[in-house]
């Protein structure tokens, strides 16, 4: 036999317990200790076998032939123990049995001698009697044992967090710097809480025998890997917890590469051959063939002629008329209804991610509402801190105990009240309360900040206590616990002797990506901000509590700000509320608005000014056109207000947009034909013998025609336009439609009445603003042609109609043209939500705070429809991710996915509330337990409830539980209700079968349109995929749907079609202004061909133009390329129709006419009533006006005129149809004076 205290085999170190370690205080378990017994090991038989078999499987040899150093009550100490180990390891059976194969050969193993070396012992009294007690001894392990058990339990995940079982199993280290070495430290520490005394691990490699003493070999038994089974027949640890378990899944294929074309840009490779194109068939270009009518231009012409007869010679019952119609419509703006709601406004009701957030809105709760604050202290130093338990850590300045105080302080100031619920109405009303949303506290709801590591308390906060940690003594204080808590956020206590909780007040965890921000990876002791934020709950409009909410919010906003003014406040922060989008939009609306007052003032004094004939001075007030100028004005804003009366008696609501775009459109759409009616007026002469009245009613034959084409076009173009599946594009286009044709009713009725008012007023010389004072100067006989007209006439046409600045201004725009498609393919799409805030709001310094400081982008939720068999063994291993579930399932796919979060902005996996629901089930977990004797005899047995001995399922033998379907439906209520459950994520709502179901992940830090929409792709098309496999499990229903839904998808879901719902609908828009334009230009087929050209080039060079100044692609920018089409209507359209009915003998002739007549009343009408107004937005203090509208209105504008008045002209006098002989000799016959006298010059053969 062996000497004394020997490493021998065979032979026992320690047996027995002895009783209670004293040098252990505040253990979840007994820190029961075994006496020193050095002795052989106990063969084992009976019950003390039956016991080592359950607990230590690995030991048994066989009843009869297996000892073992340890005695029953030892082995049932050793259980429980395990039991608390395993509730986190058994995810993956191999992970938990290396666990537990670990401390079995310590406590247990027959050979204890040859792998422990008992090295601290001490006498201990129980039931009077001395006993000498193990209380620490080292534990001998080969580095081959240590390291594969340490490897299959490393990724074991806790689904609640997200995070790794091993980070609450390595102290200090955490998950990312945890090894096998500091692992089995952790284990042998007694102030772990778990161990009841202290081991020495000795991880010795293989070969090494140094330092080791004699007679100790260390232990080198066969550890599982996670991929294996256990001896006992428990299934393969899931991918999840995983990685050699995972099946092999190709890497996403990489963003598609840039189209090239011999490693040049493909697209300008295209562009540049479709340049040399263009110019090649322009210059081999031979005009072909040559027709006309006039047919429908002498139906249109007479017809306008008997009209404004009509209409000139009963101006004041016209003027009434006019007014009752008008004011009928303009009724219906008592029941008008302004949209204000983003959702409303931005997305349709039957679209894809309006229906998703419907849906999920309707079995879970909305969104909660978010108000949040962004704290930092720059240029605060930061200090270092030597932590007894964490070693030196880096405290960044804002992590600082007074400025956790400060925070605390301000955090507790903003709980107030309203009464707007007939009582005194405080956060508790309106706060999400997870854990109690029935019957709130103050208390109950969820505010998430760094002062909820130590659950809002000072006391907390300053609590410090000297700790001895391996034979080191130190004070720990809050910095130990929030190293501690940001680390494990799970923790009902931390490792110090502190034993604080790390659980926020309301009785959830705070991940720290919720606390603290701008860190890098997980130093979150270098955060450079704080992060606070209260969550409410989400009410409908019509709800008492959405008013309450709203005020609670504006008073918290009112706090936050006067906190900021305040002289001792220590930070700098941002900050925002849920209201903050809203509230900003509209207030910068209304304060904008005599920016807009300003823009149409300026158009009006030109109107006004522009229209006057000034043949002399002293006849200024008899020739000035202030009236006429303001009856026009007058005429757009009726038309406007009988629109929006209109469809307010239909219920069709309106929107800010539809007020600042709308007049301005009709505006440039009216002040031109006004101009081109009046300037045509003032230059005709009236005939012999023909009365006042006749004069209004010819002039108006010749021109309405011309005012007809384009306000058909237009109206046309935007009730085409009224197809958009955007409600604003759709509503901007019905209201803009109706007020276009109402404005071409009132100019042909009102405004017509009121010039034969003016023209009897001016014929009697009378001044406009003093009807009753005459001048007796009388007016020229010879007709008043201004400045315009004679300079066009003299200089600018014919300098543009020389044959070399011909070929130039064909050239120049066809680059322009080809340059812009090129451009085209490069615009930005979408709106970044800064953009939407004004000037100086303290939302853009939120949004620069958030992109920042924020590690984490907004949660998503995978949501499931009815139609899934979740009570199935297949239906529960599809949607799982622990042992025994499909490495497919939904969660794993999601999984995978996080694996690449550049391309799919995924960060942080899915919680599974089925995996919630299995781990609740487990006996291990003991939450699900049955009254064992009682009136509720096999009833649940709540966690607050005694006498509950009865485990709600058994412990299966493969490791694998799953329910089967009536434990399912039987346990699932009680699941949802416990509080345990309330920790996750996830959520279910259930009737008598499931009919919805959330998992929820979180996408990465998001900050551009671009990204969000991106994620909104790659989010659903993993939920489609996820869809397919799903319902490929037997019993699942066709119609079975997985849908991602977060609170941003509804406003970004129309940037996945933007681009080709705006091709759709400037193509409808184009359509009529080529259609109208022939009809009414008698089937003139190459006229509307040109017209409709010159159009698309307008459009095309702006959005090339958008490009290269930074305008983004969005649905305002829609509106406004919408609005272009209409606008370009009114440079091109009237210029076509001048030169088709112009009678000159050749093209070039033909050209220069329609320039010099056309194009000045177009320069005066469109381009310069246009241009000073928009002059005036650019002071505008919203971006969204600054770039939408200033920036692209005058891009559209300045396209426009430069189409209309350089590049049409040049492109009609080569290409535009010719005029026949007889169509000329019939229009000079209708112009003649006298109609029965022969032309004095000959009509010269046009030139083909």
């Amino acid at each position: 036999s062996p000497p004394p205290y020997c490493h021998y085999p065979g032979y026992c170190a320690f047996y027995e317990e002895c009783g209670r370690n004293p040098t252990v205080v505040g253990s979840l378990l007994p820190p029961i200790i075994p006496c020193l017994n050095y002795s052989r090991a106990r063969a084992l038989e009976g019950e003390h076998y039956q016991q080592l078999k359950k607990v230590c499987p690995m030991l048994d040899r066989g009843e009869g032939s297996t000892t073992a150093c340890c005695s029953i009550k030892q082995l049932k100490s050793l259980e429980m123990s395990l039991m608390l180990s395993k509730a986190v390891l058994m995810r993956c059976p191999s992970c938990a049995d290396n666990f537990a194969h670990l401390h079995c050969i310590n406590t247990c193993s027959p050979d204890q001698t040859t792998t422990i070396n008992v090295t601290r012992t001490m006498n201990i009294t129980t039931l009077g009697i001395v006993k000498e007690a193990v209380v620490g001894y080292q534990a001998y392990l080969s580095t081959s044992f240590a390291d594969k058990s340490f490897e299959s339990c490393k990724n074991v995940r806790i689904p609640a967090t997200g995070g790794y079982a091993i980070a609450t199993m390595c102290g200090r280290y955490g998950s990312a710097l945890c090894t096998a070495q500091r692992w089995y430290d952790f284990q042998g520490d007694s102030s772990n809480g778990l161990a009841p005394l202290d081991i020495d691990f000795r991880l010795i490699p293989e070969g090494v025998t140094e330092g080791i003493p004699d007679g100790v070999v260390p232990y080198a038994g066969r550890a599982l890997g996670c991929n294996e089974m256990t001896p006992t027949g428990a299934e393969v640890c899931s991918c999840q917890d995983c990685q050699a378990s995972c099946p092999v899944v190709p890497s996403p294929p990489p963003p598609a590469e840039p189209f090239t074309i011999g490693g040049v840009d493909g697209y300008l490779v295209l562009c540049v051959i479709f340049l040399c194109v263009l110019i090649l068939a322009f210059l081999l270009f031979v005009t072909c063939t040559d027709k006309n009518s006039l047919a429908t231009q002498e139906f249109l012409g007479s017809g306008f002629r008997a009209w404004g007869t009509l209409v000139a010679s009963h101006p004041l019952k016209v003027l009434l008329a006019s007014a009752v119609v008008t004011a009928a419509f303009a009724t219906g703006l008592m029941h008008i209804e302004l949209t204000t709601d983003p959702v409303q406004l931005w997305s349709a009701p039957n679209s894809r991610a309006r229906m998703e957030k419907d849906f999920h809105d309707k079995h879970f709760d909305p969104f909660f509402r978010t108000n949040q604050m962004i704290l930092t202290a720059p240029g605060r130093p930061g200090h270092f801190y030597d932590s007894l338990l964490f070693g030196k850590q880096n405290f960044s300045g804002i992590i600082a105990k007074d400025l956790i105080l400060e925070l605390l302080k301000l955090q507790r100031k903003i709980q107030f009240w309203s009464n707007d619920l007939n009582r005194m109405a405080s956060l508790k009303d309106v706060c999400f309360a997870p854990l109690n949303p029935s019957n709130p506290s103050l208390t109950d709801c969820a505010v998430n900040s760094l002062p909820q590591y130590f659950q809002n308390s000072v006391a907390n906060l300053n609590a410090k206590v000297n700790m001895t940690e391996l034979g080191v003594t130190k004070e720990v204080d809050w910095r130990d616990h929030f190293i501690y808590c940001v680390n494990s956020p799970l923790s009902f206590k931390d490792i110090t002797d502190l034993q604080l909780s790390c659980m926020a007040d309301y009785g959830a965890p705070v991940f720290p990506f919720l606390a603290v921000g701008g860190y890098e990876k997980e130093g979150y002791t270098t955060a450079e901000a704080l992060i606070l934020t209260f969550s409410l709950n989400n009410y409908p409009r019509d709800n008492i509590k959405f008013k309450v909410a709203l005020e609670w919010e504006q008073r918290f906003l009112d706090i936050v700000q006067e906190y900021q003014k305040s002289p001792g406040n220590p930070f700098t922060f941002a900050y925002m509320a849920e209201r903050s989008l809203e509230d900003e939009i509209n207030r910068t609306t209304a304060e904008d608005i005599p920016i807009f007052m300003i823009s149409y003032a300026v158009i009006f004094v030109y109107i006004a000014v522009a229209l006057g004939e000034y043949t002399s001075f002293s006849r200024i007030l008899v020739d000035s056109k202030f009236l006429v100028g303001l009856g026009g004005i007058l005429v757009v804003g009726c038309s406007v207000l009988a629109s929006m009366g209109f469809y307010a008696w239909i219920g069709i609501p309106s929107s800010l947009i539809i007020l600042q775009v709308v007049p301005f459109l009709v505006l440039a759409v009216g002040a031109d034909n006004i101009f081109i009616f009046v300037l045509e007026y003032q230059r005709d002469a009236r005939r012999p013998g023909e009365k006042r009245e006749e004069r209004i009613g010819r002039v108006l034959g010749n021109v309405a025609p011309s005012m007809l084409l384009c306000s058909l076009s237009e109206s046309v173009c935007f009730f085409l336009g009224a197809l958009s599946t955007m409600p604003a594009v759709k509503s901007f286009a019905l209201y803009a439609a109706l007020a276009v044709l109402m404005d071409f009713v009132l100019q042909m009725t009102a405004f017509v009445a009121l010039l034969s008012l003016d023209a009897r007023r001016q014929d009697g010389n009378r001044c406009e603003l003093a009807c009753c004072v005459t001048v007796k100067t009388t007016a020229p006989t010879k007709p008043n042609e201004g400045f315009l007209l004679p300079a066009m006439r003299k200089y600018y046409a014919p300098v543009l109609l020389h044959p070399v600045t011909r070929v130039i201004v064909i050239v120049v725009f066809i680059f322009m043209f080809i340059s812009s498609i090129y451009l085209m393919f490069y615009v930005t799409v979408g709106l970044d939500q800064e953009l939407a805030m004004p000037q100086g709001s303290y939302m853009l310094e939120y949004f620069k705070y958030l992109y920042a400081y924020f590690e984490v982008g907004v949660p998503t939720y995978f949501v499931t429809t009815k139609g899934f068999n979740f009570t199935s063994i297949a239906g529960m291993n599809a949607t799982c991710s622990s042992v025994g579930c499909d490495p497919f399932s939904l969660t794993q796919k999601i999984q995978y996915a996080t694996e690449y979060p550049d391309l799919s902005y995924m960060a942080i996996p899915a919680n599974s509330w089925v995996d919630d629901f299995i781990d609740w089930l487990n006996p291990g977990s003991k939450c699900c337990r049955l009254y064992s004797i009682g009136p509720n005899k096999g009833k649940f047995c709540p966690a607050t409830a005694f006498l509950c001995g009865q485990k709600c399922m058994k412990t299966p033998i493969n490791g694998v539980l799953r329910p089967d379907k009536e434990q399912f439906n039987r346990f699932l209520p009680d699941f949802l209700v416990s509080h345990t459950h309330t920790h996750t994520h996830s959520k279910v709502t259930c009737v008598s079968v499931l009919l919805a179901t959330r998992f929820m992940a979180y996408h990465t830090a998001l900050t551009t349109s671009k990204e969000f929409t991106a994620a909104l792709k790659i989010a659903r098309e993993l939920a489609h995929n996820i869809t397919l496999s799903m319902r490929s499990i037997p019993g699942t229903s066709q119609d079975f749907e997985v849908f991602p839904y977060t609170v941003t998808y509804v406003f970004y879901e129309q940037y996945l079609t933007i681009v080709s719902e705006g091709l759709f609908n400037i193509s409808l828009c184009l359509l009529p202004t080529f259609v109208v334009c022939c009809l009414l230009l008698g089937m003139d087929l190459r006229s509307g061909a040109l017209n409709l050209l010159t159009i698309i080039m307008i459009t095309v060079d702006t959005v090339g133009v958008m490009t290269l100044w930074g305008i983004d692609y969005n649905a305002v920018a829609l509106i406004n390329l919408v609005t272009a089409v209409g606008i370009s209507v009114e440079f091109v359209s009237h210029m076509t129709r001048s030169f088709a009915m112009s009678i000159q003998p050749t093209h070039v002739e033909r050209a220069k006419e329609a320039t010099a007549t056309m194009g000045s009343a177009v320069f005066a009408g469109v381009a310069m009533t246009n241009l000073p107004g928009i002059v005036v937005l650019a002071f505008a203090k919203a971006q969204l006006i600054q770039i939408f509208f200033f920036r692209l209105n005058l891009v559209i504008t300045l396209l426009g005129m430069a189409h209309g008045l350089i590049f049409l002209p040049v492109l009609l006098s080569y290409f535009g149809e010719s005029v026949c002989v007889r169509a000329c000799v019939r229009a000079w016959a209708r112009s003649s004076p006298n109609p029965d006298t022969t032309p004095h010059h000959p009509v010269r053969t046009p030139h083909h």
